[in-house]
């Protein structure tokens, strides 16, 4: 099973690279992360380890739900560790509702965005990389959120804006552009 997740999400990298050829230099450490022998699933390889995040947006695909994310002080799209799930849209799915407590979510399969991000040292755990594969997911007919321990606050904000606002952060802009740039 194992083998076949990870056959599955070397795939998935294959056809990101297709999609946007201009981050072939992240899908390329992706790939090596992936290929490593120690596994990179769990959050103990300190040497950098996946990580699954959501892009949760509204039914109508006019918002998306962010975190003001508790330890980094940050708005930013809900996810987290792979806790040795390996197929990386299932994690991020989960993340999704327990940080949200939204129930009725849909995620697609296909990644959406890469990010690799360096994360500070925080409570005797070591600065380390985390390797983000993120995936759209949908949200249900229920839109009323609830703020898990995890975040100072959620709130639904336009991508439109996120998309031009200089005060988003990078990879949340990036992915603004990139939804909006969908066919």
């Amino acid at each position: 099973m194992a083998a076949n997740a990870s056959r599955a999400l070397a795939g998935a990298l294959v056809d990101y690279a297709a999609r946007w050829p201009a981050e072939a230099d992240t899908v390329a450490l992706f790939r090596a992360l992936l290929a490593d022998a120690e596994d990179p699933f769990r959050r103990e390889r300190l040497a950098g380890h996946f990580t699954a995040s959501c892009w949760l947006v509204d039914r109508r695909g006019e918002r998306v739900l962010l975190t003001h994310h508790r330890k980094l002080g940050l708005w930013l799209q809900l996810g987290g560790h792979a806790d040795g799930e390996r197929a990386l849209h299932l994690a991020a799915l989960r993340e999704a509702e327990e940080e949200s407590g939204l129930a009725g979510l849909q995620v697609a399969s296909e990644i959406f965005d890469l990010d690799r991000h360096w994360i500070p040292e925080h409570k005797g755990v070591p600065a380390h990389w985390h390797y983000d594969v993120r995936y759209v997911v949908t949200a249900g007919e229920h839109e009323d959120y609830v703020v898990s321990e995890e975040s100072l606050d959620l709130a639904w904000r336009p991508i439109v804006a996120l998309a031009t606002d200089p005060a988003t952060d990078g990879s949340v802009g990036r992915m603004a552009r990139k939804w909006l740039a969908r066919p």
